[in-house]
């Protein structure tokens, strides 16, 4: 209905930008139709995700939900226990097998968004290809520069700005295809995250992408200080500690500490797999000279 306000559009904001304690706080709102209802939940519910309260999630929601709360239940199950996600993963191709489900847009987000942890890119893009949500455009955008194709994720981006210029997730994926490009395209990804922190509250993503862009620019100074108020925001999240071990090497201080935290908090992360080889590397060049 042409003109209808959109009672989630704050907490879809919050959302996006990394507000997971106002989405959650915020979310008890007035007359939701079902379809709004369900669409509230599930950003709920992948705000405790990113909090990393699986339990919570696995625990609420029940088998008579919704296939979107679903999906994210899902979600939930595959990032709680990295040691069985091959059951999480085949539950999940059977459900996109079912052709009564299968095109769900949420359930595709979700796809997306495994298969991408995977690093099984071309599985990933079978489901969010089609696009359809502004969501899976802009998980496209990440897939392609994930798989250094600047130009698909240019084609993406631009088919969001022809829906909504000004919509949120079109700011971040044109910052994070800056990002990517590098060069003068530096300074507009800081201008977008410049932008978000006088428009909104200061999260750890705003704060983390204005760093990534400080240090892209040299500014190792001005990254550290931003990523340490990050990190007083919350001291587990892997891309804050991942970027000061980054920005600590370049100031010639000590990263170990931040690395130490990383590992402990998110074994998975690829720093830390780097450094893992790199250190079994060292090790196997050392025995070679013993």
């Amino acid at each position: 209905m042409a003109g209808s306000p959109d009672h989630l559009f704050n907490l879809r904001n919050n959302f996006y930008l990394g507000s997971y304690q106002a989405a959650i706080n915020n979310s008890d709102l007035p007359n939701l139709s079902p379809d709004d209802a369900v669409e509230r939940d599930c950003l709920v519910y992948r705000s405790y995700i990113a909090f990393g309260s699986y339990q919570l999630v696995i625990n609420e929601i029940d088998s008579s939900a919704a296939t979107p709360l679903q999906a994210v239940k899902l979600l939930a199950l595959y990032l709680s226990n990295p040691h069985d996600k091959e059951s999480t993963i085949s539950s999940l191709k059977e459900w996109l097998a079912d052709p009564a489900i299968g095109n769900n847009p949420i359930l595709r987000l979700i796809a997306g968004i495994i298969f991408t942890h995977e690093e099984d890119y071309n599985e990933a893009l079978k489901h969010t290809n089609a696009g359809g949500t502004m969501e899976l455009h802009a998980l496209n955008v990440q897939i392609f520069i994930k798989m250094h194709r600047s130009d698909y994720a240019e084609r993406q981006l631009r088919v969001m700005q022809q829906i909504d210029e000004d919509h949120t997730l079109t700011q971040l994926a044109n910052a994070w295809l800056n990002l990517a490009v590098g060069g003068s395209k530096i300074q507009e990804a800081y201008l977008i995250f410049q932008d978000f922190s006088e428009k909104y509250p200061m999260t750890g993503l705003i704060l983390n992408g204005k760093a990534v862009c400080c240090m892209h620019m040299g500014n190792f100074d001005e990254a550290e200080t931003l990523l340490l108020e990050a990190l007083n925001k919350d001291a587990k999240d892997p891309e804050t500690l991942a970027n000061l071990v980054v920005c600590s090497l370049h100031l010639g201080k000590s990263s170990s500490r931040y690395l130490s935290q990383l590992k402990l908090t998110h074994p998975e992360h690829i720093l830390v797999k780097r450094a893992s080889s790199a250190e079994d590397s060292f090790e196997r060049a050392v025995q070679s000279v013993a």
